[in-house]
């Protein structure tokens, strides 16, 4: 999809076939109407093979799989975009004695979440540990911001949510929102 054309919620998540990775998944996918509502698609990405995430999305949810799950999951087997977006839980490390590389610590993803608008910027990043789940309604919540943000020129002060007054990105903005909260 070229730069342009959509707004983008990349995810990255450990491992398939694991405990939490599933009910993000699932979370996300429930979300998905919400996110295209948005102008935006999904896509995972883990450091599995391809044929293990198909493996997954061919195993039913009531076993721990994904089945259901429309949007497209990244095989990222040789960790080149985990380690560009600065999620990869471990690091290769060159060895001058022998001339070779070594993987050090975990060869998955943490939780990575970015939103990336239609320009290719990244407007977001959040990065879980391993074992902390994420709250999918917050990223539907920060997308409204940043459109908002893009339509009205308006900042979007803590807790915003639609609907809620956003504020002008002044001295006198700041005031006046401030006075009324």
């Amino acid at each position: 999809m070229p730069i342009g054309e959509k707004n983008i919620v990349l995810f990255f998540y450990p491992k398939d076939f694991t405990f939490v990775c599933p009910t993000e998944l699932h979370a996300f996918q429930a979300k998905l109407a919400e996110f295209e509502k948005r102008d935006a698609v999904v896509i995972a990405a883990s450091c599995d093979s391809e044929e293990t995430h198909l493996a997954w999305l061919n195993t039913a949810k009531d076993n721990g799989g994904i089945e259901g799950v429309t949007y497209p999951i990244v095989a990222d087997l040789a960790k080149t975009i985990a380690m560009d977006y600065g999620v990869l839980a471990g690091e290769y490390v060159y060895n001058e004695e022998n001339d070779s590389l070594k993987f050090e610590g975990a060869p998955v993803a943490y939780r990575g979440t970015f939103i990336i608008d239609k320009n290719g910027v990244v407007r977001h990043e959040t990065i879980n540990d391993l074992p902390l789940g994420r709250n999918i309604d917050e990223y539907v919540r920060l997308l409204d911001a940043i459109l908002h943000v893009e339509k009205y020129g308006e900042v979007c002060p803590a807790n915003w949510e639609e609907g809620k007054d956003a504020m002008n990105a002044t001295k006198d903005g700041v005031a006046s929102y401030l006075s009324s909260h």
